[in-house]
């Protein structure tokens, strides 16, 4: 007979995979403590590449939980990143299941 799911067991499925993925999870706890961070701040304190951190960027826009802002300083072009509501949900609820796992 197998358990079935019930409050107080979690189950694989309740972990957000978007947040989950290592990277990701990194870039959304730089921009939870911060309030906006540009492109160039995040590459250098995740240590992905351009195109790594792009690709990431991508899906947690598609998700939902960043806002991409494009301006230009100087004439040079700026990318900006920022949590979401849904985005700071997202990571809040994550960081619950995570601690009731490890309980």
């Amino acid at each position: 007979m197998c358990p079935q799911k019930s409050d107080t067991v979690l189950q694989f499925d309740d972990i957000d995979k978007v947040v989950h993925e290592p990277a990701r999870l990194m870039i959304l706890l730089h921009l939870y403590i911060v309030e906006k961070a540009d492109f160039i701040y995040l590459m250098k304190q995740t240590g992905l590449s351009k195109g790594n951190l792009s690709s990431h960027l991508s899906k947690l826009e598609e998700a939902g939980y960043i806002d991409v802002k494009k301006e230009f300083i100087d004439r040079i072009p700026h990318t900006f990143l920022s949590l979401t509501d849904k985005g700071r949900a997202a990571f809040d609820s994550y960081k619950e299941t995570i601690l009731k796992l490890l309980k």
